[in-house]
């Protein structure tokens, strides 16, 4: 099976069978994966879900900030994502965060496409 980067939904109760095969990681706010959201972020975007813009904002800058300080996390995710398929997974989208589009994987695989001319990168939910 070819390589990708892509995103999945962590659903409580998710049958297997209906999980995407592959690599699947959990990057919520409470992981330590290096393209997890700061949980402060979260929850101010999710009491107001019209602050988006701010919180892409942050978002970019904290996982550059991240890349800058140490980027074999991330050539380490981009290998992975180059032999199998690697998917991204949050909530989202949910009752209080229902646009999958402004979910930070959306963001992450974005910044990894960015970053890694030639990953390809799916921006499909799975």
């Amino acid at each position: 099976m070819a390589g990708f980067l892509g995103r999945y939904q962590i659903r409580r109760g998710r049958p297997l069978a209906e999980l995407p095969e592959g690599n699947r990681q959990d990057a919520r706010k409470h992981t330590r994966h290096v393209l997890r959201p700061e949980a402060e972020a979260v929850e101010a975007f999710l009491a107001d879900p019209g602050t988006f813009e701010a919180f892409r904002r942050r978002y970019e800058a904290t996982v550059a900030r991240r890349f800058a300080e140490d980027r074999a996390p991330f050539d380490a995710l981009a290998a992975l994502a180059r032999e199998a398929p690697v998917y991204l997974g949050c909530s989202c989208p949910t009752k209080r965060q229902a646009h999958p589009e402004r979910c930070h994987t959306a963001l992450a695989l974005h910044f990894m496409g960015e970053r890694y001319p030639g990953l390809d990168v799916r921006d499909e939910l799975a």
